[in-house]
């Protein structure tokens, strides 16, 4: 019984310390003076303001409730265990094992988050994707990872939005962007950053070969802040047109499509999801913004490439290539980083992807040296 009761102090010490970690005090304040906000009146008179405002509560409650809800259920457990030891009680006693197995597992959740030390880490994201090398199963495997992604997004509770896709003409994508909203979304999706490679038996070959393809994916922070790059409008070059839909008599025939060129460094973006060509506008800035925040962190840093575009050939050889699927011969995802892998390929191609998630937080935060092959070719 002793130990039992060791383990829930170790417990509440642990989580003691995450408190500052986690910014638990800071954040709780905030969520009270936005909660306090929206109970104003005219708060819902400005729509957009009033969205942000109530995507940010969102944000405050997932960084601070799984926090405060462990406060209660280690309270409640030390209230059992002391039942448990004084009434010498079984059941009590294999009801507390189970609650600290539980407290346990939710601890080690917090203390991934508190792995998020990068100054974008908290914000949302925005994803690229482009199709590389393997033809109509690269495109197919595009949209694969987009449905992935979109599903992982729902399982943490985040909100996804595709704002652009080139559909191939006879299969999948050509290239697609998401907007992933909710705190922490670019923090905990940033270790996908890289060429990802799928292999399988090609259902698009008819004598059933083997085939690889190669799907490129950049993650960008999205700041609902001013941006801090300045962008001058004469340096944009925009272009309208038809977004296109699924044809018949819902065709969208109205230019509410738009891409944008900067011109002094060629980035382009485009967004089409959207029916309203202020939408699509407002959305392509954005985006564009991230993506010259990130270059200018690149820059700095003297990195090699300026995009995900050019950092990599995307293909065989690829020196970013981070994660193979494998469907045949056998079944494997692993990360070439971390080492870590799984043969359950059907559950991470359905957006489980928490535990590789997991192994590259800790796996950067202890520096991050490559452990693995590099995913042969």
């Amino acid at each position: 019984m002793s130990e039992l009761r060791s383990k829930v102090e170790a417990a509440r010490r642990t989580h003691g310390e995450l408190r500052a970690a986690l910014k638990i005090d800071t954040r709780v304040q905030e969520r009270s003076k936005v909660e306090r906000d929206m109970e104003r009146p005219g708060f819902w008179e400005n729509q957009e303001s009033a969205q942000k405002t109530v995507l940010a509560l969102k944000g405050l409650k997932a960084a601070t409730e799984p926090y405060l809800a462990l406060t209660k259920r280690l309270d409640d457990l030390e209230v059992l265990v002391e039942l448990a030891e004084s009434e010498n009680d079984a059941g009590a006693l294999a009801e507390s094992e189970r609650e600290l197995a539980v407290v346990h597992s939710q601890l080690g959740e917090l203390m991934l988050r508190a792995m998020f030390t990068g100054p974008h880490d908290e914000q949302s994201a925005y994803v690229n994707l482009q199709c590389g090398m393997g033809g109509r199963d690269s495109t197919d495997w595009t949209m694969m990872i987009v449905r992935m992604i979109a599903r992982y997004a729902e399982i943490k509770g985040f909100e996804c939005e595709l704002l652009s896709a080139a559909k191939d003409e006879e299969a999948g994508y050509k290239s697609a962007t998401l907007s992933i909203e909710g705190r922490g979304a670019y923090g905990w999706l940033k270790g996908l950053q890289g060429t990802l490679r799928l292999v399988r038996i090609s259902p698009y070959d008819h004598q059933q070969r083997r085939q690889t393809a190669f799907s490129a994916v950049e993650i960008l922070p999205a700041s609902d802040e001013e941006e801090e790059i300045e962008i001058k409008e004469g340096d944009l070059e925009w272009e309208t047109f038809a977004s296109g839909g699924p044809g018949g008599q819902h065709v969208n025939k109205t230019q509410s499509g738009v891409r944008v060129r900067h011109i002094p460094t060629g980035i382009t973006v485009a967004c089409t999801e959207q029916r309203n060509q202020g939408a699509n506008k407002r959305r392509a800035r954005g985006i564009l913004a991230a993506k010259l925040a990130s270059r200018e962190e690149e820059l700095r840093a003297q990195a090699a490439a300026t995009g995900y575009q050019t950092k990599s050939n995307m293909g065989f050889g690829a020196s970013d290539r981070i994660l193979s699927v494998t469907l045949f011969p056998f079944t494997l995802v692993k990360d070439h980083r971390t080492g870590w892998e799984t043969s359950d390929t059907e559950g991470f191609l359905a957006g489980k992807l928490d535990s590789m998630i997991e192994a590259y937080l800790k796996w950067a935060a202890s520096g991050g040296k490559p452990v693995g092959d590099g995913g042969g070719d």
